[in-house]
């Protein structure tokens, strides 16, 4: 059960890398980035789809997209410069207690 919850971390981040090299890609212009961001979304749906030989679809899916949407936004802030509003910091740190109520309520 412990190496799914790994896949589905590691999943996530590479969630976080596809987004991130997206936009790097220039609406896919730039080869190098569209190529990274064509190999994160295949290592993030292959390790999604292993982590839910274990996990439930229930649990997997959104602990996987809050990784993906917590570190985009991350991203977002620290390598291109957005700017965020207090209240959505709080929606941010609102998602992340979510993802980690996901995990600890599922008994896994």
């Amino acid at each position: 059960m412990m190496m799914a919850w790994l896949w589905l971390v590691i999943a996530g981040l590479f969630e976080v890398v596809w987004a991130s090299t997206m936009k790097l890609s220039v609406g896919f212009t730039r080869m190098n980035f569209t190529l990274l961001t064509i190999l994160g979304m295949l290592a993030s749906f292959i390790l999604l789809s292993r982590a839910t030989k274990t996990l439930s679809l229930s649990i997997a899916y959104p602990v996987w997209t809050g990784i993906g949407a917590v570190g985009a936004i991350l991203v977002g802030v620290i390598v291109f410069g957005d700017r965020l509003s207090l209240m959505t910091w709080v929606f941010v740190v609102m998602l992340l207690i979510s993802i980690i109520g996901i995990k600890v309520t599922t008994g896994h």
